[in-house]
């Protein structure tokens, strides 16, 4: 089974306690990045980046991180090497995403999206996985590269 992470800021704080939830119930045992206390103080490079990290390194496979609307999620967690974020708010791109693009991180918006479509959207996101093919490896390649530029 593949090892997930999961963080959250002050606005995903309340979907990322549901989120675990599910993962529990479908047997997973996610590793929590925090927060892990309500705090409107705090900020989401702090919480999603140490995620990312564990990404990179391997230290987990799939990663879900929450802000609340999942936009500064997605950004901050792109600049770190080997990770492919998405913010993510139907199915197709949920699955899409990891089977054409070998997508690991998905970004939610815990203000923006309800719980239900989060579900479909988490379940979609787990049970997919990178084709490989031909045409995606080239494009993920060149995606690649660019990481190597600097």
């Amino acid at each position: 089974m593949i090892q997930i992470g999961i963080a959250a800021d002050h606005g995903g704080f309340e979907l990322k306690a549901k989120v675990i939830e599910q993962l529990k119930a479908a047997g997973y045992q996610p590793k929590d990045y925090g927060a892990y206390q309500l705090d409107p103080a705090d900020d989401y490079p702090d919480l999603v980046i140490p995620l990312a990290r564990a990404i990179s390194s391997g230290e987990v496979t799939k990663g879900i991180a929450i802000c609340g609307s999942g936009v500064g999620a997605s950004i901050a967690a792109n600049k770190i090497s080997g990770v492919r974020a998405a913010l993510i708010t139907e199915v197709y791109s949920a699955h899409q995403g990891v089977e054409h693009d070998d997508m690991n991180l998905l970004c939610l918006g815990g203000r923006v999206i309800g719980p239900a479509l989060v579900q479909e959207l988490v379940q979609a996101f787990l049970q997919a996985s990178y084709r490989g093919e031909e045409r995606f490896q080239r494009r993920l390649d060149k995606v690649i590269a660019l990481e190597k530029e600097k």
